[in-house]
């Protein structure tokens, strides 16, 4: 071999050392975001953290909530308890899950992740929202503070009752106040502005896959008291965008 050949060869090797040099080790990277979903764990994790920042809940009611098996959601729960995340707390004669103040840290998390869903996510994945016809009344209900427009919401102090019969229907609370939103079971005492609707007919509104106007002219919800309009205050979803139609 000659000089020149060898020389090259030497400098392919050389070179060949470096690449593989080059390519860092996972133990050999600090990068919070991937540490912090070692820590958290699987999807599972965030959603019943979530359902948990609602207060505390008893197994079946999670289950109901997030429709997880019951052997994958035992697991869950005794790792969360685990790693210090959430608690059981005595509801009257029964047991419930409640979250830590270590697993309370995680709400900016929770919020942020929904509101990201809620304002881009949906629109960037090209989601159809015509596959949310089944969503129950209390998941969307639950979902509220998470779609709000906070630029609108700010200054606001409206208290809205709805009041929703058929399957999942009840009486709910929802509060808008200054930039946030608090939604709680049951009548609202002195609200500003009441609904009554269908169940399904609500959530076909708050999922922005019906028009509140049309269903006002069509008897399917009706609006007591002031003038502020509950769909004012909430993101419409991809194929209402831009409408500021009012209930």
């Amino acid at each position: 071999m000659n000089d020149r050949a060898e020389s090259a060869g030497r400098q392919l090797v050389s070179n060949s050392a470096l690449g593989a040099a080059a390519i860092t080790r996972p133990a050999e990277i600090f990068d919070p975001v991937g540490r912090a979903l070692d820590g958290i764990g699987d999807r599972w994790t965030l959603c019943l953290i979530r359902q948990l920042l609602l207060g505390p809940v008893g197994f079946q009611e999670l289950r109901k909530r997030t429709g997880i098996a019951p052997r994958v959601l035992s697991g869950r729960l005794r790792q969360l308890m685990a790693d210090g995340l959430v608690e059981t707390v005595a509801e009257g004669a029964r047991s419930h899950y409640a979250v830590t103040d270590r697993g309370r840290s995680l709400e900016p998390v929770v919020v942020a992740l929904g509101r990201w869903w809620i304002q881009h996510g949906i629109e960037d994945f090209g989601v159809d929202m015509g596959r949310f016809t089944e969503t129950s009344v209390q998941s969307v209900m639950d979902s509220l503070p998470l779609m709000l427009r906070e630029d609108r919401a700010l200054g606001a102090h409206v208290l809205f009752e709805v009041r929703l019969t058929g399957d999942g229907g009840g009486a709910w609370s929802i509060r808008i106040e200054d930039g946030s939103c608090e939604v709680s079971q049951g009548f609202a005492a002195r609200a500003d502005v009441r609904y009554t609707a269908d169940a399904r007919v609500w959530c076909a509104l708050a999922l922005g896959r019906r028009d509140p106007r049309e269903a006002a002219k069509e008897g399917g919800l009706v609006k007591e008291g002031g003038p502020e309009a509950l769909d004012f205050y909430f993101h419409q979803l991809p194929q209402h965008a831009g409408d500021e139609a009012s209930g």
